[in-house]
């Protein structure tokens, strides 16, 4: 499993955020039963990095929390089986592994919302990556059916790995 993670922040990204990063991803792919080592790129940016890659990739001019770009296509959400169909646009020749997207994270977001919604930034940070990953295999919020399932899809990873609301642990 490859994850690479990225800063383009000024300052220095403390070491529990990526600690969190790796945790959800690995847990995230468990929890799909993915049977591919996997690759995913994780570029920490701050709101005006993420306003100007939302600008850019979805021409919305604003910062967002999260924005996620999956690299595979999936015929259903979350299956697997057809992605070999495509080994040079899936899988990393280098590698082998399954190259699954990326996963940029607004460190200000994540401080803000963590006290807005009244969880520590452990939570937001683990929360974010846990329903970017859900993007990255495929799921959608567009319609309520769907944000249901991702909803609890991100809530059982959550649950599974320890990062719940109660949870008053914070980062240093």
């Amino acid at each position: 499993m490859s994850i690479y993670i990225e800063n383009e922040l000024d300052t220095e990204i403390p070491k529990a955020y990526e600690d969190i990063v790796n945790d959800i991803i690995h847990a995230a792919i468990d929890y799909m039963k993915c049977p591919y080592e996997c690759e995913v790129n994780v570029i920490f940016t701050d709101n005006d990095g993420i306003k100007e890659i939302n600008m850019l990739h979805r021409g919305i001019d604003s910062p967002t929390d999260v924005l996620s770009f999956p690299m595979c296509e999936f015929d259903k959400v979350g299956d697997f089986d057809d992605l070999e169909d495509n080994p040079l646009e899936y899988f990393n020749q280098d590698t082998g592994e399954l190259m699954l997207g990326d996963i940029i994270l607004n460190i200000d977001r994540i401080k803000s919302q963590a006290e807005e919604f009244g969880h520590t930034r452990k939570r937001e940070a683990a929360f974010l990556t846990a329903h970017s990953m859900l993007h990255l295999f495929g799921y959608d919020h567009i319609n309520d059916e769907e944000r249901i399932i991702m909803e609890e899809k991100q809530e059982e990873i959550l649950t599974k790995k320890g990062y719940t609301r109660d949870d008053k642990k914070e980062i240093n």
